[in-house]
């Protein structure tokens, strides 16, 4: 039976994919490509690609990649502000928990940033805890004298 451009357009498809997982050789997939334009029947073209690997009908072909979690960018931006301004410590940790959690769930990248930001909110929570711990017994030891 006569093959179609549409045909040999989808040989060529399969041909092209193989090439990029590195199925095939330069050479090959260039004698391959060339016979696959000249071909006329579907005879010429399934030994083309008869021992090329193809996707299973149905089965899930690979997305894009799962993007960034938002929660742990904030964490990390709160993190490094809190750093300056000691407020915003306290929602870096808790955006960092919640980032941690939701990247878990999803599969999100960020979890560098969300561990960022939890180290950077504990840290100066526990530095203003000191503080407070220090100034209460300073004040302590003044009234008591």
């Amino acid at each position: 039976m006569l093959a179609g451009d549409a045909d040999r357009e989808r040989v060529v498809e399969v041909l092209k994919d193989a090439f990029t997982d590195g199925r095939l050789t330069q050479g090959e997939y260039e004698e391959r490509i060339d016979r696959a334009y000249r071909s006329r029947t579907y005879g010429e073209l399934e030994p083309l690609t008869r021992d090329v690997p193809r996707p299973m009908p149905g089965a899930p072909r690979p997305g894009p990649p799962p993007g960034t979690n938002s929660y742990a960018l904030a964490s990390l931006v709160c993190g490094i502000a809190g750093a300056f301004m000691v407020l915003p410590a306290v929602p870096a940790v808790i955006l960092g928990h919640l980032a941690r959690r939701q990247m878990r769930r999803t599969g999100e990248r960020g979890d560098g940033m969300a561990v960022g930001g939890l180290v950077l909110g504990y840290t100066v929570c526990a530095l203003l805890l000191t503080a407070v711990v220090a100034t209460v017994a300073v004040i302590a030891v003044i009234a008591h004298a």
